[in-house]
């Protein structure tokens, strides 16, 4: 199933915590039920956008790897996480 996403934010080059921390950042400026595209290319992203969206009750739609980066699409699902 293909998203349509609210904003695209690239994370590319950045490294463990930094994708994490600006999809949190990104995430808190959104209105609930939009949805972030986070493209990273740190292999560490995947578990990292795993255990983030299930500790702040967001959901992760869909992620995937397409050529060496990491395609994360996330719904916010709440305020004030």
């Amino acid at each position: 199933m293909d998203y349509i996403e609210s904003v695209k934010l690239d994370c590319s080059g950045m490294m463990c915590p930094m994708p994490v921390l600006k999809t949190r950042k990104q995430i808190n400026e959104m209105n609930v039920g939009e949805i972030v595209l986070m493209i990273s290319t740190d292999p560490g992203s995947r578990p990292d956008m795993e255990a983030w969206t299930k500790k702040t009750g967001h959901t992760l739609l869909k992620s995937e790897e397409k050529d060496k980066s990491f395609l994360f699409w996330i719904r916010k699902e709440k305020e004030g996480i």
